[in-house]
């Protein structure tokens, strides 16, 4: 429960306070300042009532606490969507820079949404290091030099990842932008040359151009999620409507923005335009029926970001552990994902990604090609390869093993470890720590990445789920290094070099 001395107060979607200082039971974003009035910390919430709430009734680990222990007064910003409380929240980190929302390397870890500026412009992913690479000053207010050269927008910083990820392809379904590339003059320069070899005028050799080599339109123009820019459907000045569209949602000004596009398709209609009336129409429809409720999929349970330098401690607290979760595992530890990768059981390797302090550590990735293994047998490959990494002492034992997979991998997985370590049950106390074991299984449409662990451990449970993000990119590392070494196999097997 929030101390009575805390002082609530915000605004909820009408604008008013909410009553009685009370924290509503929507999505939003929330403010915490100490007694002098400093900003802490911003944080987005599916459930004001229920975040806030968290920090003040769980126990959590020395930084959050220190951080609460300072807490005098609370604000917060009701939003009418979590796509909203997402975009609010990395607008106000970039503008207030709260105190413990900063890291010490300056923000380099930061995800942010950028938009080129070029012909057809495309939000892009990028790092504040790689910003910073450019010359671009991430935290920026305004762009200014080479930013302003390079982008025509700079949004974040954002928290998590996989929620900006999330929100752009649900915004994509009303804001339909392309991450393809127009049809280049080099390519019809190429045909032009192709037919003055065959003797046809330039005007029969253009005709035959188009004729026999139509541009092909990208995967996205199908889910109506590219507005066509391959194909050449769309002009640069239609398309920079779309992308200035793009740019008012991430600055916070959803209302705005179905104003205008509202205005549009009443404009549309009175010209009888009705095609681009009902494509503004469907834009409106979307933009008002995000269906966001899954895209924070896990709040932080603890503060992503470390103490910015020159902030003091508050007397009485002692150094900030690692985040070691109740089931005693340290999600900052060595973290081991592996992988298998084959076709028909030819050229099948197997791979193994490591992650320390919540990084890949390239130099301890091992890959293995498989010996023993003949035909497509994933389970088998797995414990081959288990098998043959579990003989190397010299690698230091993960806390966590990330299987790519579901029950059956999981099943083999545990098999070895019980012959290398024993069966928990019966292990002495003073044994060798036994790595967990987590399955990510994708399912039937291949997007789920369900966590697969035994569900009678409670603690482990709520590991997983702490590290589940972690563990997604640890597993995509492995898929990514086994299949590039795949394919290095299989090309030498083409050429004769190595047998199958």
């Amino acid at each position: 429960m929030i101390p009575a001395s805390i002082k609530i107060s915000g605004k909820a979607g009408s604008g008013s306070a909410g009553k009685n200082g009370a924290l509503p039971d929507e999505p939003g974003v929330y403010f915490y300042y100490d007694r002098a009035g400093r900003l802490l910390y911003v944080g987005k919430a599916t459930s004001l009532k229920r975040r806030v709430g968290s920090y003040f009734t769980k126990a959590h680990e020395a930084r959050i606490e220190e951080m609460v222990a300072q807490i005098a007064r609370i604000e917060y910003v009701q939003t009418p969507t979590v796509i909203e409380a997402l975009v609010l929240e990395a607008n106000q980190i970039k503008a207030r820079k709260p105190t413990y929302n900063i890291l010490q390397r300056d923000d380099k870890t930061y995800l942010y949404l950028v938009v080129t500026r070029a012909d057809f412009p495309k939000p892009l992913l990028m790092r504040g290091l790689d910003l910073e690479r450019l010359g671009v000053n991430p935290f920026a207010r305004t762009l200014t030099g080479a930013a302003k050269r390079k982008f025509l927008a700079v949004f974040g910083p954002y928290t998590s990842g996989p929620s900006l990820r999330k929100a752009l392809d649900l915004v994509r379904k009303a804001i339909p932008w392309s991450d393809c590339d127009a049809p280049t003059a080099k390519a019809s320069g190429v045909l032009d040359t192709a037919f003055s070899w065959s003797g046809l005028s330039p005007s029969s050799a253009k005709k035959q151009r188009l004729r026999l080599r139509p541009p092909r339109p990208c995967f996205n123009v199908g889910l109506k999620k590219c507005p066509g820019v391959c194909v050449g459907a769309i002009s640069k000045a239609e398309y920079r409507t779309i992308i200035r569209q793009l740019i008012l949602f991430f600055r916070g000004k959803k209302t705005q923005l179905l104003r205008q596009l509202k205005k549009e398709m009443a404009g549309a209609s009175r010209a009888m335009n009705f095609e681009r009336a009902a494509r503004l129409r469907n834009s409106v429809y979307a933009l008002e029926h995000i269906q966001d409720v899954a895209l924070i999929t896990r709040e932080e349970a603890s503060l992503p970001f470390s103490r910015p330098s020159g902030i003091p401690r508050p007397a009485g607290l002692g150094m900030t552990p690692p985040p070691v979760t109740d089931s005693g595992v340290n999600l900052d530890g060595r973290i081991e994902a592996y992988d298998i990768s084959n076709i028909s059981g030819t050229s099948a390797v197997g791979s193994m990604a490591v992650f320390e302090n919540g990084q890949p550590d390239k130099s301890a990735y091992r890959k293995f090609r498989i010996k023993t293994v003949q035909g497509s047998n994933d389970f088998a490959m797995m414990e081959e390869v288990l098998r043959r990494r579990l003989k190397h002492a010299a690698w230091p034992l993960p806390q966590v093993m990330v299987i790519d997979g579901g029950e059956g991998q999981v099943a083999v997985v545990e098999r070895v470890l019980d012959e290398t370590f024993g069966i928990p049950e019966r292990r002495a106390p003073n044994a060798e720590r036994r790595p967990h074991i987590v399955g990510l299984a994708k399912g039937f449409d291949r997007k789920q990445d369900r966590l697969v662990h035994d569900p009678a451990d409670q603690d482990l449970a709520r590991m997983l789920t702490a590290g589940k993000e972690l563990f997604q990119c640890a597993r995509d590392e492995a898929h990514r290094f086994a299949v590039s070494y795949h394919r290095v196999l299989r090309k030498k097997r083409s050429m004769g070099t190595i047998s199958a």
